[in-house]
């Protein structure tokens, strides 16, 4: 069970360097000008061999300090409700502000672990300056500096000691777990509804030690499998939230928790930018997917025609991974409501899909020979031999070549794309290495 810290505070303090800092990435744009974090950015850092999930609050509107004001409240409001480290970041040499103080009261409720984090001390003069943010009351201020990563690695030994100790699940390992996410309204509740039905007592209620993932029972009609809880199942808590954002750190906890994940679209809204930060946080943590357009019975023309269009711009927007199952579906109306199930069963077992050593070498090597990857700075490159790791995530292959370093990725995905046409991989991803023969 991983666990998550967000990182919160007012705009240009240095969310987003600390952020980068934190996952070993340039994701997050980094500008003087207030403001710049529009998106959520969702990263996984790893400190003394425990892995983490970041999440770097944005979305700053620019119009007014009010408008500044709640949504900043909002974002702190739901950092607190679903995280479960907080790094509080203000700026040294800004000082304490109005809005610092604003943060820190909310802050100074809550029962989570909160760290005050200094940024921008750049040099020992301003370690001094940041004695004034004692008047947060939110304890010793960490003094770093994102730019430079002076004191970060202190900070991050003290994030990780904040990690719950006891935050392991107490499920069963060898039943597969399903999430349905999505962005907002587009109707994961009905369908988590209409697959519950009303034999209710067939279904039972596990919540395991983890304070965030409630896991329901379904076996019923040959099925059997745990439903990783998401907005549709909790009560939802009084927060006037952001639902992009809330639905983006909602989503990240189910992604994690689970093993396939049944992500929503909405027919008659098509693909909006949010299942496309959704998907992606799916494929960051190589899930299965299945892909279920809801609303099917809203769209008045349901033609065969219709659906093949929407199929390509779905795999069009989620390219370079095209090989998942799309079913087009009604909650309200139930329909293919099982057909989701079993695409689903389907790609949970893709995942444990295991293809023979002599299999792969008799199927893949001949069209290696017949296709080889080009030769750089006139080196030709030879591939030998292939075989399948054990005991993996997902289904991983290592191809053994003379000069692994000169294959590039357009010819992993060539051969990816052969293996899935040879073998049923649908809706799992793969991972290829090529090393040293």
């Amino acid at each position: 069970m991983r666990n998550l810290v967000a990182i919160v505070g007012r705009p240009n303090v240095g969310k987003s360097t600390l952020f980068n800092r934190l996952t070993q990435t340039r994701q997050a744009i980094v500008n003087e000008e207030a403001g710049t974090t529009r998106d959520r950015q969702y990263g996984k850092s790893e400190w003394i061999g425990q892995e983490f999930s970041v999440v770097d609050t944005g979305g700053w509107v620019v119009n007014s300090d009010d408008v500044f004001e709640e949504e900043i409240r909002k974002q702190v409001l739901i950092a607190v409700d679903e995280a479960d480290v907080i790094l509080f970041v203000v700026d040294v040499k800004g000082g304490v502000t109005d809005l610092d103080m604003e943060v820190a009261s909310i802050l100074r409720r809550c029962t989570k672990p909160v760290l005050l984090v200094a940024n921008k001390t750049d040099n020992n003069n301003l370690l001094y300056d940041a004695a004034e943010f004692y008047r947060l009351g939110l304890g010793d201020p960490y003094c770093i500096s994102a730019l430079t990563g002076s004191g970060t690695g202190d900070l991050l030994d003290i994030v990780v000691g904040k990690f719950r100790k006891d935050a392991r699940e107490t499920i069963e390992e060898d039943i597969p777990r399903f999430a349905v996410v999505g962005r907002p309204n587009v109707g994961k509740s009905s369908i988590v509804n209409a697959l519950m039905g009303e034999e209710r007592n067939i279904v039972t209620d596990i919540a395991g030690t983890t304070r965030d993932s409630i896991y329901t029972r379904y076996n019923k009609f040959g099925f059997d499998f745990y439903l990783v809880d998401t907005a549709g199942i909790r009560k939802k808590n009084k927060v006037n939230e952001d639902l992009e954002y809330y639905s983006v750190i909602r989503s990240i906890r189910a992604i994690e928790n689970s093993d396939v994940c049944v992500l929503m679209l909405d027919a008659t809204r098509g693909i909006e930018g949010q299942d496309l930060n959704i998907f992606s946080i799916i494929q960051r943590n190589n899930k299965g997917l299945v892909v279920v357009v809801n609303k099917w019975d809203l769209v008045e023309e349901k033609t065969v025609k219709v659906m093949k269009t929407f199929e390509e711009a779905i795999r069009k927007r989620f390219a370079p991974f095209t090989d998942f199952p799309i079913i087009f579906a009604s909650a309200l109306t139930k329909q293919r409501i099982l057909k989701v199930l079993e695409e689903a069963r389907s790609v949970y077992r893709n995942r444990t899909t295991r293809i023979s050593t002599a299999r792969l070498n008799e199927e893949m090597l001949p069209l290696i020979e017949a296709y080889p990857p080009p030769s750089i700075k006139g080196k030709y490159i030879k591939i030998k031999y292939v075989t399948q790791l054990p005991n993996t995530q997902i289904p991983s292959f290592v191809f053994f070549a003379n000069l692994p370093q000169y294959v590039k990725e357009p010819y992993r995905r060539f051969l990816e794309n052969n293996m899935r046409q040879k073998w049923n991989l649908s809706g799992t991803p793969i991972n290829i290495f090529i090393r040293q023969k």
